[in-house]
């Protein structure tokens, strides 16, 4: 029987049975993705190529230093109860991402919706007897329960991509500290529940009213039950605005417990971290709302560039808003070895508020670009689907890169400029393909 690991790439054989103890962290162990980034650093065309497992023809376009995609991606994937192929980050809490090739769905299934916890999930749902309070700066404080909801709003249901601020942060050098997310912490799942800003409307928001504060059922990893794993807010504009949803079923069916159950906010197009789970109680406040996860570093960026690795002080950095133009290929799977001469390829693409203007492929290292076919999102904040016919000129090592503009004109950059906690990395994607 083969000793070799599941989805290894052809050619790496042989660093395992040379130094089976370290061969992951070199080439792909996330913890050690620095150490792994280096890998093959100053190597010689021969070397990278008889690693790879096959010559790279268009090598004369690759940019400096850069190291072959076909070794920036995990191994194991553990499945979780009711979930199917995801990567576990780690287990308290429990935080796990979607594989880039299972997200080719245009509406993310919930098994294969990322997890993104802070805290531990309430052990006990009782979905008849929960209820949501809105309080705060209100004309009239309301306590409503999931019947109330349905019975009293009307129900909407819509496709809303969910995204973690981190997504990405693997790719920082120098490491920046916090779970490692590749690609996959995202999803666009359908969503079915009533806008919050119909909630605010029937409570009355009074004047003076600056942002929301969201809380959930879920506790504290310390156990304290005086102490929140994490709470934050919009500012009232955005809450008002009639896109974010109070929902309680995803795709047609409750709730997963780990996305929320029974209830839950859902924040297009701004960071995951806003879409509270296992919602209680939305209060306004009368100002930014300054609950755990919305002080200090968290969820915030330097308010301008930085060097990586500098020390930034906590009041230069600023709230992160609206997510930034990104894409993402799922098909076909990084590191597949293809047949004939053309591939097709799709993935998806987003822009926070915004909708994706343009999509374009590279197969030659970004020296070439081609236009992709781009769908309408089927609603706001819903991601939009994209698809390329790909030709090879020749048998050999490839790599597509994805580049995605919004409406606005901005494009994804090659790299993003380093930032102390990772986040907003919208960086191209980039597959190896060994085509034969």
């Amino acid at each position: 029987m083969s000793d070799r690991k599941p989805n290894q790439p052809k050619g790496l054989y042989e660093l395992y049975q040379n130094d089976p103890d370290h061969a992951d962290e070199k080439v792909f162990g996330r913890q050690s993705y620095p150490d792994r980034r280096g890998f093959l650093k100053g190597a010689g065309l021969a070397t990278m190529a008889a690693v790879l497992g096959g010559a790279i023809p268009f090598h004369r376009s690759m940019p400096s230093g850069i190291i072959p995609a076909a070794f920036a991606e995990g191994l194991e994937d553990v499945v979780i109860e009711g979930k199917d192929g995801l990567t576990v980050l780690n287990d308290r809490p429990v935080n796990a991402e979607t594989p880039p090739h299972l997200l080719n769905d245009d509406i993310t299934p919930t098994a294969r919706h990322f997890i993104r916890n802070n805290g531990l999930p309430p052990t006990e749902v009782d979905a008849d007897n929960w209820t949501l309070t809105i309080d705060g700066l209100v004309e009239q404080p309301m306590t409503l329960t999931l019947a109330q909801l349905k019975s009293e709003f009307e129900v909407v249901t819509e496709a809303l991509l969910i995204e973690c601020g981190g997504n990405g942060r693997a790719f920082f050098d120098p490491k920046a500290k916090g779970n490692q997310w590749t690609y996959g912490a995202v999803a666009c799942s359908q969503w079915s529940g009533v806008r919050l800003s119909d909630l605010l409307k029937k409570a009355g928001v009074k004047s003076g009213a600056v942002y929301t504060a969201h809380y959930g059922a879920d506790t504290h990893l310390s156990g304290q039950p005086d102490k929140l794993p994490i709470s934050r807010g919009v500012p009232i504009e955005k809450a008002l605005r009639g896109d974010i949803l109070v929902a309680f079923e995803q795709n047609g069916e409750p709730l997963h417990p780990m996305n929320g159950a029974p209830l839950r906010l859902v924040v297009p197009g701004w960071p995951g971290s806003c879409s509270q789970k296992w919602l209680t109680r939305i209060e306004i406040r009368d100002q930014v709302h300054d609950g755990p996860k919305m002080t200090g570093t968290a969820y915030r960026v330097p308010n301008r560039p930085v060097a990586p690795g500098e020390k930034v002080a906590k009041e230069d950095f600023v709230i992160i808003e609206r997510m930034p133009v990104k894409s993402l290929i799922t098909a076909p799977q990084t590191n597949s070895k293809v047949s004939g001469k053309q591939v097709t390829i799709r993935g998806h693409a987003w822009s926070g508020d915004r909708k994706v203007a343009s999509v374009e492929v590279s197969k030659d290292f970004g020296a070439t670009w081609e236009k992709a076919t781009l769908n309408p999102p089927v609603n706001e904040g819903a991601w939009q689907t994209f698809t390329a016919k790909v030709d090879f000129p020749e048998a050999g090592y490839y790599e597509v890169w994805a580049k995605a503009t919004d409406d606005q004109g901005i494009s994804q950059p090659f790299a993003i400029a380093w930032n102390p906690k990772g986040y907003l990395n919208n960086s191209y994607h980039r597959i190896a393909l060994m085509v034969g």
